[in-house]
């Protein structure tokens, strides 16, 4: 885990009036999953709305979603927030994170450019997931 890194995502597409919180559970390992599980249900009130670009369907490919993270300028590494154990605080290959978060069914981030480009995909509730370019215009 790399508090900066996850610092700096909080901190960019958060919603302020959570992000100390988030950062509280995201850096305490027994409430983590705190911090992810708000992801699941309330994303549109905890991430900034004006920094998510959804994703039209068909959006269920990883390359698909890779391909259109380097048109944005996506780095070929990235961060990862994540249900998924296999990419939960670690920094890999873009098209690896991918391929572990697209249709795990659980809320991830993927930090493409830090403070600037990620991924999001919310928890599959009914029917396939959201899916969300997190883009940061400065």
């Amino acid at each position: 885990m790399n508090q900066e890194r996850e610092e700096v995502i909080v901190r960019s597409f958060f919603e302020k009036r959570v992000q100390e919180r988030v950062l509280f559970e995201l850096f305490t390992p027994k409430r983590r999953n705190q911090a992810l599980n708000r992801l699941c249900h309330e994303h549109k009130r905890i991430l900034r709305e004006k920094y998510m670009i959804e994703i039209p369907t068909p959006n269920s490919d990883p390359r698909h979603i890779f391909e259109l993270l380097q048109r944005y300028g996506a780095e070929t590494t990235c961060y990862s927030l994540s249900y998924n154990d296999k990419i939960d605080g670690k920094e890999l290959p873009l098209m690896t994170a991918l391929e572990h978060a697209v249709g795990f069914g659980a809320p991830s981030i993927i930090s493409c450019i830090p403070n600037k480009l990620a991924y999001f995909e919310a928890e599959q509730s009914y029917g396939a997931p959201q899916r969300y370019i997190l883009k940061r215009l400065n």
